[in-house]
């Protein structure tokens, strides 16, 4: 399986807009502190690299939002949704036609973005090319991580 594959990309539909506003994007910064994140392996890419980013890896609390604004104003549909874990920034997936999460690291060097479907429980580093992956754990009664 490629990282295009891993990353759901590859053969999506566009699905359009989707059901409402969330929360405006960068408004909630607060995060769940209940998961981890490791490098993923990568098939062609070399086994053992370390992404320098994964501190900065952590799921919004709330979800962010659940369109890409670029394309909304220009009134083009998108396949999927990234999320900058750097400043909260919602863009659509390199599949989508305007690659806005993708332009959005190229135009700041925020380095992580992780999908916003809830199917998946991925990110990507561009600035390490690493996919990353999330172990869940639910918090216990008492607060603790399990």
């Amino acid at each position: 399986m490629t990282t295009r594959q891993m990353r759901g990309e590859p053969g999506n539909t566009a699905t359009g807009h989707g059901p409402g506003p969330g929360p405006a994007p960068g408004t909630d910064t607060d995060t769940d502190t209940h998961g981890s994140w490791t490098v993923a392996p990568d098939g062609g890419r070399p086994d053992g690299r370390v992404c320098a980013h994964l501190t900065d890896a952590a799921r919004p609390a709330v979800p962010p939002g659940n369109r890409c604004e670029e394309c909304l104003r220009l009134g083009w549909a998108w396949s999927r949704l990234r999320w900058c874990t750097t400043c909260g920034h919602v863009g659509c997936c390199d599949s989508s036609r305007g690659r806005h999460a993708h332009g959005h690291y190229a135009a700041t060097g925020h380095p992580v973005a992780l999908s916003l479907d809830p199917e998946e429980q991925w990110g990507w580093c561009y600035a390490d090319e690493l996919f990353l992956v999330e172990t869940v754990t639910s918090p216990s009664p008492d607060g603790d991580s399990t």
